[in-house]
């Protein structure tokens, strides 16, 4: 799984060399990062039903034209699909902030995420709506601290821009 660190020595082996001062500056940045990130894992593992939940509501009420027949959620079972779908990007979001890297999102969120939407008439923007909505709903420090919000935040912008 790719991290700021495997990224670092992957690069510096590839290269036949040491990690330069700016790449071990990078690593410590990362580092230093790691209890914000591990505090924002750990809220969204708490409460992953209900940010699920909000930002899935909060997609059919953008797009309520999603539940009209032939739409991407014209019956519950499809409904629940896209539910499960948002899950996932949690899950994946979590991963990300527990490895302190984009990894997971990249590995398994993000490549080819476009082509099978696009194939199964999945409209992306939903998954952005919802996404986007569950980063403007975080709430200092109702559901975590600034620095967790910020790492938090930083990772939905990554997969809500991969996505658009």
């Amino acid at each position: 799984m790719k991290s700021v660190i495997t990224t670092t020595i992957s690069a510096a082996d590839a290269a036949g060399r040491f990690p330069s001062s700016s790449d071990l500056e990078s690593v410590q940045g990362n580092i230093q990062r790691s209890a914000a990130r591990l505090e924002a894992a750990e809220k969204i593992s708490v409460g992953h039903e209900a940010v699920v939940k909000e930002a899935g509501d909060a997609c059919f009420a953008k797009y309520p034209y999603l539940k009209n027949p032939g739409e991407a959620g014209d019956s519950q079972e499809k409904v629940n699909k896209c539910y499960r779908d948002i899950d996932h990007y949690m899950r994946l979001i979590n991963y990300s902030l527990v490895v302190g890297g984009t990894g997971p999102l990249d590995e398994w969120g993000i490549a080819g995420a476009r082509e099978v939407y696009r194939t199964l008439n999945l409209p992306s923007a939903a998954y952005v709506a919802s996404l986007t909505f569950t980063r403007d709903r975080v709430c200092v420090p109702r559901d975590m601290s600034a620095q967790a919000a910020v790492e938090f935040t930083t990772a939905l912008d990554y997969i809500i821009n991969s996505l658009s």
